[in-house]
Parts: structure tokens; sequence; C-alpha cells
């Protein structure tokens, strides 16, 4: 099989698709890969690192759209690339269609097959392409909100651990999943006083287990979220619901009731945001300021970090994107039930009932 790497192009982004050490993965049993000229120069790997295990470099995207049956991406496709793909092609890559109805009907109008990361799912359920990514947002999350507490961005002059004789900042992590964890596990090595909030008991009991007493538990419900919101210096949003929309627990009347100078990390903006007042953002223009709470909603935040991002995402992908390649969709669609969860869009037609509905919603 003929797989593509393109260069990601969405704002600040410096992923990419394949490692050299995939694509050798991949040459090594018998497919060609083609990656775009300088896909991953940013990241430390260049053009001859790709040539030596055996890619062909092409000068231009378009030559990688116009030949490849099998394009592996990291973010979805932006509009201009939507309109290079064509019937018959497999696309591999993170899509959130939920949150963006226009993406998903320029997909529909091309005809390309669209597997997304984000719900390709395990024999237990859990959704593996997508754990790694969401490690590294909750992680980051915490950094990007200690940023924003500085006053130079807006933020209410709190250090996140505080010193002694001053209290540590509270941060409120909205969410006990893969992301929510990362994010409490790295404000408490920081000394902050950290509260998680989710609707699952047997989750709020795991990471009381895990992280230990020193975390706060509270199982959420719209009393907790305002009480705990209304107190907090440092919100982290960091709900998902699987293939849709994610729910808005912070309405925007509770923002406007919000200490000034607080913060809110929307980790769950891919899928729309958690928080009523939370819009899209890049690396470029990360921030705005609403009712005087910092805003923090940058739909890529991996991206930031693409070194660790890149090695940390082809771990989990490689075996699947190997799969299609040796086997082709619809075999391997036919045989791998959770590799065909991740099919979101097929002939045109959006095949994910989780994500069809949402769109129709929106």
């Amino acid at each position: 099989m003929l797989i593509g790497v393109p260069k990601e192009i969405k704002n600040h982004e410096y992923r990419v698709g394949l490692t050299p050490a995939s694509v050798l993965e991949l040459t090594s049993r018998g497919h060609d890969v083609i990656v775009e000229h300088n896909a991953a120069f940013e990241i430390g790997f260049d053009d001859e690192t790709y040539a030596a295990v055996g890619a062909r470099i092409a000068p231009t995207k378009a030559e990688i759209f116009e030949q490849a049956e099998l394009i592996i991406k990291v973010k979805e496709p932006q509009l201009a690339e939507c309109a290079m793909f064509r019937p018959g092609q497999v696309l591999f890559t993170y899509l959130h269609l939920a949150a963006d109805p226009a993406q998903a009907k320029a997909l529909m109008k091309s005809g390309v097959t669209a597997i997304a990361y984000e719900s390709v799912t395990d024999d237990q359920g859990h959704l593996p392409l997508l754990s790694p990514m969401s490690e590294v947002a909750g992680r980051m999350s915490i950094q990007a909100g200690a940023h924003c507490l500085e006053m130079i961005r807006g933020g209410s002059g709190t250090l996140l651990g505080g010193v002694p004789g001053v209290k540590a900042a509270q941060v409120v992590v909205l969410g006990g999943g893969i992301a929510g964890t990362n994010a409490a596990r790295m404000a408490m090595g920081l000394g902050a006083h950290v509260t998680v909030l989710d609707i699952s008991l047997p989750r709020l009991e795991e990471l009381d287990m895990v992280l230990g007493s020193a975390l706060n538990t509270v199982f959420s419900n719209k009393a907790t979220i305002e009480e705990y919101v209304l107190q907090a210096d440092l919100v982290i949003g960091a709900v998902l619901v699987p293939g849709t929309s994610a729910p808005k627990l912070v309405s925007k009347e509770l923002v406007k009731r919000m200490e000034r100078g607080a913060v809110i990390v929307d980790i769950a903006i891919d899928q729309g945001g958690c928080i009523a007042t939370s819009r899209p953002t890049t690396h470029e223009e990360p921030t705005y300021i609403i009712d005087e709470v910092v805003h923090y909603c940058v739909t890529n935040m991996p991206g930031a970090v693409a070194g660790t991002s890149t090695l940390a995402l082809n771990n989990a992908t490689l075996p699947f994107v190997v799969k299609l390649a040796d086997e082709g969709i619809e075999r391997a669609a036919k045989e791998d039930k959770n590799l065909a969860n991740g099919v979101n869009i097929k002939a045109g037609e959006v095949v994910h009932e989780v994500v069809r509905e949402a769109i129709r919603m929106l």
C-alpha cells in the first residue's frame, strides 16, 4: 500500500503522523511511504532521516494527496485539505467531528473514508489512541494555567504552590478521566490544593487510592460544581463523552461570578468545550478574557510539545496503521471491531452513530 504523510498546517502544529521508526516498520513490510518535504523538520526528523528508512520525499502536499491510498495525519484536516481527498482514499487522524460540522460535510463530499483516532476502542471500551494526547494535554493544562495566573496575562497573580506562610492555589478539575487525572497529578506535584469532580464514584475511589488523601474528590452535580468553581483559582475542564460534544458544566452566569483573575483551561475544547464561555483558540493567540476570567482554549495543546507528543502518539497508532496497510480498510474493519469503531465517515455518509447524532443536533 502507498501511505502518505503530509505536513500539518494547523496553527503551530509541529507533530507528524509517522516518525522515521514507524516508516521503517512499514517499509520493512513491503509498503511504500511518501512523506511531504520537511513534514517533521521542526522536531528533528529531516528528509534525509526519512529517506534513510525507505520513504520517498514529496515536494508538495498535492503530490501526497494525489498518490497515497492511506493518509496518516495528526490533526483534523483543514478545509483546504478536505478538498484534496478523493473517493476510495482512507484518512486516519484525529477528527473531532461532533464539534465541527463544516469539516464533516467537506469530508462527506470528498468521498474519503475517515477513521478517527478518538473513537478507536480497545477490548475494555477505552480509547487507546486518545489516551496519550489526553495525558499530554492534562499535564500541559497545569503549566498553561500556572502561566495564565500571572498578572501580565490577566491572572490574579497567584502562585500555584504558594510559599511558606501564604496559601496555595485552589485547582478544580472537572472530570477524573485520563486528562483530569494527569492534571491533578501535576497540580498536586506543584503544591496546589486540588479537587477533582466526577460523576463516577468508582473512579473517585480509584483516584483516592492512587493519589492519596491530599487529593480532594467530590461527586459532581450542579451544586458541587458551583461551590468549587466559585472558590477556584484555576479550573481545568477535562470532561469527555466519546464521540459527541462535551456537556456544558459551567454556565456563563457561573463564570461571571468567579473570582477576578481566575483561570479556565478547557481541555475539552476539541469536542466543543465544557465551559459555556469557551471558544477555540490557537497557540499564537491562546487566551482571552471574559468577565475578568482568563480562558485558555487551545485546540491542539499537545502540539506545543510536538516531540514528546509525536512519539507518544506513534506508540499507540502504529499497530493500527500496520493493520490498515497490511489488510486494507474493508478486511481490517471487518476483523477488528475496535478499529471499525473508529470509522466515522464512509462513502459520503457519517456512519458512526454517536457522531452522526451529535452533528445532527448542532
